[in-house]
């Protein structure tokens, strides 16, 4: 029993042994938990205590004032101080009631009630940090509002928020809430260059007395800070009234207004409100816009309410010439009377580091007005985009070279619809190498050109040079179309990756800013590979064609080596056709630029779509003058090779491809065709050798003769003369004969040896035909004369039996002169005018017509002696009428004899009846 008892107070001490032993690890995690949560605690004090310690002082002079910004250019000099103008300074009384209503129910509806900070607010905050991350709501009161912007950045890391927070709790303490009002109305940012509400409302409103104004505008007042460019009413009256809508929803629910009175203030409209006088022109607003919102998307700064020195990327020069381009004054090259109502939107850029030189935001734009070079979600690119979309991508992924063939045969139809891509000159033109279809900007072949590189791989490609599409990503991106939209920056961004070896750089405008408290951030790109060199080079390649033969050639700059794209939209049939968007972008290896034109907001033809080639051959020649500029450089991993036209796949040319049907084009290092890829199109046989011709008299035949050692070989026969030749025959044999040929020519004899697959180069042989040698003509026969004393005329008559074109050569001749010679066909002639007491010859000489070939001359003697003493004795018997009557027959004697082809001359009828009489006795 007592053995037992002991028993049980021995297992009762091991129980109790167990416990004692596990009551000092519980007691150690508590103990531990304890002393984190002191330490965190404490160490949490401390930072805080460090952040308050550290904060800066308040200084009476920043709460009220401005910030003042200054922004620097690429040579340091100061060309804007932001803040320094556009002030108006207000006392709280001044306020009218419901702006401040509008304020607070907008800003801060506990302004009045809280210490600085607003703890429900601040709980709300914190709730929405830890559900969507540190950063995603603030808590800002008015009075924190006016720290921040006096004397902290705009960042939203804890030191800056603790600071804030203990700077409102003192502000709190040591000012009132009238003054801090009048601190916050007076320092605010309102737009279009104005700094607090009073000027705000002078600049949109015309009013000077705050208590003059409505609802409507007071509403509109308190909502713009938020925003400030993008509520402008001057710019976005739409976004405008949206915003007065939440300001007026926000003044019902905190029981400013009544619902009937936000209804009549909503109906009225914003355009009517504004004054007439729009904000003067801020010199460099444009590129002072992308200054703001770089700064506030990397820094969340605001240029425009915290006090910072901006080191920007700008050159002055470059901008002042943009600026010039996109005005109306008289000496700016750029026309724009076709198109007068015409936007631009324009980026110069370094092609190097991305670094923005200039910004076109529109022709004519007033303060803060749309920046068409970097706001919204840009335009639609057109065919700018087919570098980026498809041929970068083909040539990055499948390696394609520049002379990659493909076929551009007909209008390609879109999966699942009725319509399809057509080329913008209606015309197809079969297989082409990718650089002629970027050259001459066709859409079949870009297009083609995506299906094979795959959506998602030209995509990728694309968003790694800087561009952003929208989910569906469809064919018609290939050429601009779709969810391709972009603005200048953005496509400058693009176009500067290709002209910097692959390498990409986001476009920036900011190269440091310095901090009130003496903190310095940089904010320049840092460069990222966004395609192989090869890619680059080649793109590059091409586009240089684009601009020196293709579609962008108004863009060119003599002797500058640069690259470039155009790029247009089309309007549908019913929307009116044309194109509403022109673009073209390119670059040099200093340079980039793009440039967009199109009619404001709206989707309207242009007339004149070759003003944005203007655009960009004005600027880049002002910008690269004096400026040296090297050309692009061939990397090792690009090739060089002479390829045969028309080879698919590419070959390289024969010894006998024509120079005519060579080309240079690029390869990557690698995927060249080798040395014993020969194009055999234009191989060629052996010609023949001791190729011989001759004339055989006796035969009338010519006989031509060669040599050719292959056998399974045919040979081509032409011949002909005057460099006319006609085939003759195809023949087996090595001679051919060649009969019926023309007397007294040359001919030319060829031959060409074929077979199946080619044939050779032609050879050619000469041999003359001698005319036939004519035999001699005979003398003419039985020469006779009969002289006729009466009429002082011999008629010469003579037989020739000879067949022929035989004419006669009649020679007169006196005491051994020739009087008279003429051609007759007859074998008859009559000769008058025989003078007395003379003694004639008459020969007669055979010869061919038209042939230099003649026979003997025969002769015969004619006399006149003692004719002229009869006649003299007649004359003396005569009375004076004789004599006269006598005088002009003998005149008429005298006149020359106009012998005809027989040789009668015109005498009457009379004479020739004794001249035929005369003829028939003498060919008796």
């Amino acid at each position: 029993m007592a053995d037992k008892s002991r028993s049980r107070i021995a297992r009762r001490e091991q129980l109790k042994q167990n416990k004692s032993k596990k009551k000092p690890i519980g007691k150690k995690i508590m103990k531990y938990a304890l002393i984190a949560i002191l330490l965190i605690g404490l160490g949490v004090g401390v930072l805080f205590t460090y952040y308050i310690s550290t904060a800066p002082p308040l200084d009476a002079e920043l709460l009220s004032d401005p910030a003042s910004t200054n922004l620097y250019d690429i040579n340091e000099e100061v060309f804007a101080k932001l803040g320094a103008e556009k002030r108006t300074k207000i006392q709280y009384s001044e306020l009218s009631t419901v702006l401040e209503d509008a304020i607070l129910a907008t800003e801060d509806v506990r302004f009045h009630d809280h210490m600085g900070i607003d703890l429900k607010r601040i709980g709300g905050a914190v709730i929405a940090n830890f559900r969507d991350g540190f950063g995603s709501q603030g808590a800002s009161t008015i009075t924190q509002q006016v720290v921040k912007g006096s004397f902290l950045s705009n960042d939203k890391k804890l030191k800056r928020k603790v600071q804030e927070q203990w700077l409102a709790l003192k502000l709190d303490r040591e000012f009132s809430k009238e003054e801090i009002m009048e601190m916050y109305v007076n320092k605010i940012y309102y737009g279009a260059g104005a700094y607090g509400v009073a000027m705000a409302a002078e600049v949109y409103f015309g009013k000077t007395d705050l208590e003059e104004l409505t609802l409507a505008e007071a509403a509109i007042l308190a909502g713009i800070p938020q925003r400030p460019s993008a509520y402008d009413p001057f710019v976005n009256p739409d976004l405008t009234k949206e915003r007065m809508n939440t300001v007026l929803n926000l003044m019902v629910q905190h029981n400013k207004i009544s619902e009937e009175e936000a209804d009549e203030a909503r109906e009225v409209n914003i355009e009517e409100l504004l004054t007439e006088k729009k904000p003067d022109f801020v010199k460099y607003e444009g590129f002072i816009q992308q200054v703001r919102k770089e700064v506030q998307e990397k820094t969340g700064a605001d240029i425009y309410k915290d006090s910072l020195n901006v080191y920007t990327t700008l050159d002055p020069e470059a901008q002042e010439h943009v600026e010039l381009l996109l005005s109306d004054a008289e000496d700016n090259p750029i026309d724009y009377s076709e198109d007068e109502d015409m936007q631009v939107g324009l980026t110069v850029l370094d092609t190097k580091t991305g670094a923005i030189r200039a910004i076109g935001p529109g022709r004519n734009r007033g303060n803060n007005g749309w920046n068409y070079a970097i706001d919204g979600d840009g335009r639609q690119g057109g065919s700018a985009m087919k570098p980026i979309i498809s041929y970068g991508p083909a040539i990055e992924e499948l390696q394609w070279s520049t002379y990659h063939q493909i076929n551009d045969d007909k209008p390609y139809p879109i999966a699942g619809t009725d319509e399809s891509i057509r080329n913008w000159n209606r015309s197809y033109q079969g297989w082409m190498s990718i650089r002629y279809a970027l050259q001459e900007s066709l859409n079949v072949p870009a297009v083609k050109t995506l299906e094979e590189v795959g959506y998602s791989t030209a995509k990728e490609f694309a968003e790694g040079i800087g561009m952003d599409f929208e989910a569906d990503f469809t064919i018609t991106d290939a050429i601009g179309g779709a969810g391709s939209s972009v603005t200048p920056v953005e496509m400058a961004g693009a176009y500067a990756a290709f002209g910097n070896e692959g390498m990409y750089n986001e476009p920036f405008s900011v190269l440091r800013v310095d901090y009130a408290d003496r903190r310095s951030e940089e904010l320049q790109s840092e460069s990222t590979v966004a395609m192989s060199d090869s890619t680059a080079y080649m793109v590059t390649d091409m586009l240089k064609t684009v601009v020196t033969e293709g579609t962008g050639t108004r863009a060119n700059v003599s002797n500058l080596p640069l690259a470039g794209k155009t790029g247009t939209t089309n309007l549908t049939d019913e929307e009116g056709g044309g194109s509403p968007d022109a673009w073209f972008a390119g670059y040099t290896t200093n340079y980039t630029i793009a440039v967009w034109t199109g009619i404001d907001k709206e989707r309207k033809a242009l007339n004149n779509t070759k003003v944005a080639q203007d655009l960009f051959r004005e600027t880049m020649s002002f910008i690269s003058q004096d400026v040296e500029t090297a050309d692009f450089v061939k990397p090792d991993s690009v090739v060089e090779v002479q390829v045969e036209k028309g080879s698919n796949p590419a070959k390289r040319p024969s010894e006998f491809t024509p120079d005519s049907e060579i080309v240079t084009e690029l390869f990557v290092k690698g995927t060249e065709p080798g040395k014993n890829e020969v194009s055999e199109k234009y191989d060629k046989l052996d010609p023949v050798s001791n190729l011989s011709a001759s004339y055989d008299e006796e035969e009338e035949m010519i006989t031509a003769k060669w040599e050719y050692e292959e056998d399974d070989v045919q040979f081509n026969v032409s011949a002909g003369t005057d460099g006319s030749l006609s085939e003759l025959t195809e023949t087996d044999d090595k001679q051919v004969e060649i009969s019926n040929v023309d007397k007294g020519t040359t001919y030319t004899i060829e031959v060409i040896a074929v077979n199946d697959d080619m044939e050779s180069d032609p050879v050619t042989v000469t041999v003359e035909v001698p005319e036939d040698e004519p035999e001699d003509l005979p003398q003419v026969s039985q020469l006779h004369q009969t002289f006729d004393p009466a009429n002082r005329s011999a008629l010469i008559s003579w037989e020739y039996n000879e067949d022929g074109p035989i004419e006669f050569e009649i020679t007169v001749q006196e005491g051994g002169q020739t009087i008279d010679q003429f051609n007759t066909n007859k074998k008859s002639v009559n000769i008058k005018q025989l003078q007395n007491n003379k003694s004639y010859t008459i020969s007669v000489t055979p010869f061919l017509k038209n042939n230099d070939v003649r026979g003997p001359s025969a002769s015969i003697e004619v006399s006149t002696q003692g004719i002229g003493n009869e006649e003299e004795n007649e004359n003396e018997d005569g009375n004076q009428e004789d004599q006269e009557e006598q005088q002009n027959e003998q005149d008429d004697d005298e006149t020359p004899n106009d012998n005809n082809e027989d040789g009668d001359s015109n005498d009457d009828q009379e004479q020739h009846e004794q001249d035929d009489q005369n003829q028939e006795q003498g060919n008796q």
